[in-house]
């Protein structure tokens, strides 16, 4: 008998661009994809390729100015130094914005907690991050913890690679508390 993955009927958002932290990016896009999610990688330009620190590529599928957000179950941030890029983008900020306020998920790692801080929607939110962000966390309303992961209602977030497994499973977590029971109407 044949199971169904956890998040089978889900899609995520994944933002990708230059200098993008590779195991922050691609670990959690093949954990999800492995779990049954569509995963739906968003830049700048569609049918991009960008690089990573490590010099590693990723092509987007679509550009973030023709992403839906009602289409999404939730968007995942990666790390590196990419986000202090895409931050600077309206469309990047409508999504994360949109899927917020439809209390979907918002997944950050390390330096990805730079675009939530930029879409104004971690006020009173308890998010960890790199060190380096915490500052900038704080500021922006967030209630820092220095800790692997830190789960508050839909909002995921980690520090670092080494905290990966526990932020893939914190995103499963969520996810599947939000999926429909099987036969029900989203």
């Amino acid at each position: 008998m044949a199971h169904e993955l956890p998040l089978t009927g889900m899609r995520i958002v994944v933002f990708a661009g230059d200098v993008y932290e590779d195991l922050e990016l691609w670990y959690p896009v093949l954990r999800m994809r492995e779990a049954g999610a569509e995963v739906v990688l968003a830049g700048l330009e569609a049918g991009t390729t960008y690089t990573s620190k490590h010099g590693y590529p990723v092509k987007t599928d679509v550009a973030v100015r023709d992403v839906n957000p009602d289409e999404f179950d939730g968007v995942i941030v990666p790390g590196g130094f990419m986000p202090d890029k895409l931050r600077r983008d309206q469309d990047v900020l409508r999504i994360v914005r949109q899927i917020a306020q439809a209390d979907k998920l918002v997944a950050a790692i390390c330096h990805g907690g730079w675009i939530p801080i930029s879409a104004k929607v971690y006020k009173g939110v308890k998010v960890t991050a790199t060190s380096a962000i915490k500052d900038d966390l704080e500021n922006a309303g967030a209630l820092w913890h220095d800790t692997p992961v830190v789960v508050d209602r839909n909002f995921v977030s980690s520090r670092r690679p080494d905290d990966l497994p526990d932020f893939c499973r914190a995103i499963i977590q969520v996810l599947t508390a939000s999926k429909p029971a099987a036969g029900s109407m989203r």
